[in-house]
């Protein structure tokens, strides 16, 4: 009998094979894995719509698109990249790593969870179909305002349709989070002794639940609009199509932070282990983490200032804008104080984290800018703005989540990557990244317009160079995938503790990390050893 439990065991402990495995996984590791690989396509896929935009812009005239199909480019690959990449790359990292860093043998929802990655596949499908019937695309922008997107073909309630079912999906998935990161965390993992990552992910959930059923709400409103017959935006019928600028901002806002509270995290997991010592002000990091989550909710008229508000609104605005670079400030000296003196190398993910660092700085910087009502109204609807959020969620973001993935790729694969092609793919990130888009500064400062296909000669020249470098950093992104499949196929074996400095209860399991994790709680002596590593 004993040795039949012990036979049941083993088969518990062996990863399923075939094309079932991936569709009735409820294992953490295998839905970590689909949320990444589905985000990788829909990077390429967004990014492929980025290269029609830059290829229409390289020169003034109409080259390739026609008008509305280059509107259809603009709002497809922003709900691509933000819902399609962005986001479930998080959740990847979330549900791949979460229950390795507070010794939980899994999430606490598995059939939820699984339930939540197979509805995106379909959610994406039904958005990019869009481009096949009549009326095309949703050419409205992505933030959907009205009266234009009421104006746009059939594919308005697929895109609307598709936007509740990323919303499901996330909702899904961070009640998992939570309850994971509330219920299952090992005897001895106080809140305080989890990982940064774990905290920011814990954050980050709370607002998504604060704030999808706001948006879920505002597209709920345009459907009844355009098929019911009700005015919610309608001027003609009472209504006002400001007040769904005030419901989308309301999720729009805290929306920015869920896309960059987790790569905070990734980044206090990062830099103290190749500058090998201890995070500065741990609970510093914590507690302006919450701040800014807070303050994300009482922003989000900022992005209005040119709507006729009051001055007493526009003061209140931009006063509460600008109180959040301090607790961002805190995080940024805090990894400055952690790099002051360590003893640094610079392997891949210190690279992108350390870009990060910088990139995202600037990109916060260009934030204070607009957050000046007097200023905003002439960077408003610019290429200044363009700039400005793309250097939060590209060097920001995206690159945070390369960084998390190079960090971490040994623990999954049981390889080393190619540290010199992973240096090839950072090099030519970083410096693409800024041909590609700090002339868009330029360009929003001299008056281009955003979301426009053509434009008089004075804005030829940055536009041409900044074409090059989106051709250039979108070509340097092959790069990536190549790297993953050379180090899953194989590589130098990756130690339990892949770095040196490396830290957490992740570094405690081997590499790769085995299909079940946590049979038993880590001790408390196991939590203090990861700990002080």
């Amino acid at each position: 009998m004993a040795h039949e439990h012990a036979a049941a065991h083993d088969d518990h402990h062996q990863a399923p094979t075939g094309l079932m495995r991936w569709i009735k996984t409820t294992n953490h590791k295998d839905i970590g894995t689909l949320y990444l690989i589905f985000s990788a396509v829909m990077f390429f896929v967004g990014g492929a719509m980025a290269m029609v935009i830059r290829a229409e812009l390289f020169k003034p005239g109409m080259q390739f698109v026609d008008p509305s199909f280059f509107n259809s480019m603009t709002t497809v690959h922003a709900l691509a990249m933000i819902f399609g990449a962005v986001m479930p790359a998080w959740v990847g990292l979330a549900n791949w790593m979460i229950p390795l860093q507070i010794g939980a043998p899994d999430m606490a929802l598995p059939r939820m969870n699984n339930f939540s990655f197979w509805i995106l596949p379909f959610a994406f499908t039904l958005l990019l179909i869009g481009f096949f019937v009549p009326g095309g695309a949703p050419a409205g922008g992505w933030t959907l305002y009205p009266p234009l997107v009421l104006q746009g073909g059939d594919s308005l309630p697929m895109a609307i349709f598709a936007v509740h079912l990323m919303g499901a999906s996330s909702i899904m998935g961070v009640i998992n989070v939570i309850v994971t990161i509330m219920n299952m965390r090992a005897p001895g993992m106080t809140l305080l002794r989890m990982p940064l990552f774990v905290w920011t992910w814990l954050i980050t959930a709370y607002l998504l639940i604060a704030v999808m059923p706001v948006l879920a709400g505002a597209v709920t409103m345009l459907l009844t609009d355009h098929f019911f017959g009700t005015s919610f935006f309608s001027a003609a019928g009472g209504g006002d199509p400001v007040m769904f600028q005030h419901i989308f901002w309301f999720f729009g806002h805290p929306e920015v932070y869920i896309l960059i509270l987790p790569a905070f995290g990734i980044v206090s997991e990062i830099i103290p282990t190749f500058s090998r010592k201890p995070l500065f002000g741990y609970e510093a990091m914590v507690y302006a983490s919450a701040s800014i989550a807070f303050l994300s909710f009482i922003v989000w008229a900022h992005h209005m200032f040119t709507v006729g508000m009051p001055l007493a609104g526009q003061m209140f605005f931009m006063l509460s804008t600008m109180l959040i670079a301090i607790p961002t400030g805190v995080k940024v000296f805090n990894w400055c104080a952690t790099l002051w003196r360590g003893s640094l190398t610079f392997e891949t993910p210190m690279l992108f984290a350390l870009a990060f660092l910088f990139l995202f700085t600037c990109g916060g910087f260009s934030g204070l800018m607009l957050a000046i009502v007097p200023a905003d109204f002439q960077y408003h609807d610019t290429y200044f703005v363009v700039a400005h959020f793309h250097y939060v969620l590209v060097p920001g973001a995206v690159f945070a989540i390369m960084a998390g993935v190079y960090y971490w790729m040994p623990k999954w694969t049981g390889h080393m990557y190619d540290e010199k092609l992973g240096k090839w793919h950072f090099w030519l990130s970083a410096i693409f990244v800024n041909v590609l888009f700090f002339p868009q500064h330029f360009l929003g400062l001299a008056g281009m317009p955003r979301r426009i296909p053509d434009y008089s000669t004075q804005f030829a020249d940055w536009n041409m160079v900044s074409s090059l470098g989106a051709f250039g950093f979108g070509l340097s992104q092959l790069l990536f995938p190549y790297i993953i499949w050379k180090c899953v196929k194989g590589g130098a074996p990756a130690p339990a503790r892949a770095w040196e400095g490396a830290h957490g209860l992740e570094w405690e399991v081997p590499s790769p990390a085995p299909h079940h994790t946590w049979d038993e709680a880590p001790s408390m002596a196991v939590i203090a050893r990861g700990a002080e590593h």
